[in-house]
């Protein structure tokens, strides 16, 4: 899971002394995120439920034949109400929570996980885009919050576009529902990544026959995919099933998996790696050779990261985070 937290600094030099110039910082976060990055959002953090393609509640049942790549988990439902899904599916793992032992707490955890993940995407705020009852197909969506107090559709096709930033995180809040129409595709552009989509469902998702989707969904109650339905994502339901009709189902990489600064010349980019930089994880420090011009900076991780402080010591930015 990608997490990001970003900073501005003006850097500006002027001749004075030995050393032949004096430096300033100038800006600080909340200007920072006053000027534009308000609707940036952090992924959600799905913990242990990352591992699963299919995680649900009270049954999983397939009419073959599915494609399943990611572990399959059934929990606090008997090993007996899965049905018609075979071990030759699955690309990984089928768990029940009759399987007992470490199994059963492996999968209890998980659950309580994907109530976690389900409660941070439905408590965000900031930023949020009002769609309430939206039919988004036809539209191109840049990353975000979108939230509808109501029901959520996609008709035709949805683009959701990353604008260059393989870390851009895209979080689609509902009250109710969510229906995908027959044929209509989820279209990632602009580097956007599946693994950074999250659909917070407050009752229950269909995705309509030969449908084309991408992302996490996370539902109140169920999640069925019909007919030669595509979910590169993850199809997990709270308190109910999962059902699925000749599905594929493929769980997501995650994107980044260490810490990596990026910069800017202006707050919203484009971003790109900081050249020169060095990361130091055992002090929590990245540097950066000064630019000599106003540079926006942000850090990337797979887990939550926080700038904490921002300072120029010689000719190197150095940036300490949590």
């Amino acid at each position: 899971m990608t997490n990001t937290s970003a900073i501005g600094v003006a850097q500006q030099a002027t001749p004075v002394g030995q050393h032949g110039i004096k430096r300033s910082l100038l800006g600080l976060a909340l200007a920072l995120f006053a000027v534009g990055l308000q609707a940036a959002q952090a992924p959600v953090d799905l913990r242990s439920t990352s591992r699963f393609a299919v995680l649900a509640g009270s049954g999983v049942s397939s009419v073959p034949f599915a494609a399943i790549k990611g572990d399959v988990g059934l929990s606090p439902a008997a090993r007996s109400k899965i049905t018609g899904l075979t071990p030759g599916e699955v690309t990984g793992s089928i768990f029940a929570a009759d399987d007992g032992g470490a199994v059963a707490v492996m999968l209890t955890q998980a659950k309580a996980d994907l109530t976690a993940a389900y409660n941070d995407a439905a408590g965000r705020s900031l930023g949020a885009v009002d769609v309430a009852g939206a039919d988004l197909g036809g539209r191109t969506l840049a990353p975000g919050l979108y939230k509808s107090s109501g029901t959520l559709a996609v008709t035709g096709n949805l683009t959701l576009d990353a604008q260059g930033d393989s870390t851009a995180v895209f979080i689609f809040q509902m009250a109710s529902s969510l229906n995908t129409a027959s044929g209509s595709k989820v279209i990632l552009i602009g580097g956007a990544n599946a693994a950074n989509i999250f659909w917070q469902v407050g009752s229950s998702a269909t995705l309509g026959t030969t449908s084309s989707f991408k992302g996490t969904i996370m539902a109140d109650q169920s999640v069925s995919l019909a007919t030669g339905a595509t979910l590169d994502g993850r199809a997990m339901a709270r308190i109910g099933a999962v059902t699925m009709q000749g599905a594929t189902v493929t769980a997501p990489a995650t994107a980044i998996t260490a810490v990596i600064l990026e910069s800017a010349s202006l707050v919203r980019g484009p971003y790109a790696n900081a050249a020169g930089q060095s990361v130091s994880q055992a002090t929590k420090t990245v540097t950066v050779p000064l630019s000599g011009n106003q540079q926006f900076y942000r850090l990337v991780g797979a887990s939550a990261v926080t700038i904490s402080k921002i300072a120029i010591s010689g000719n190197t930015v150095v940036i300490t985070y949590l």
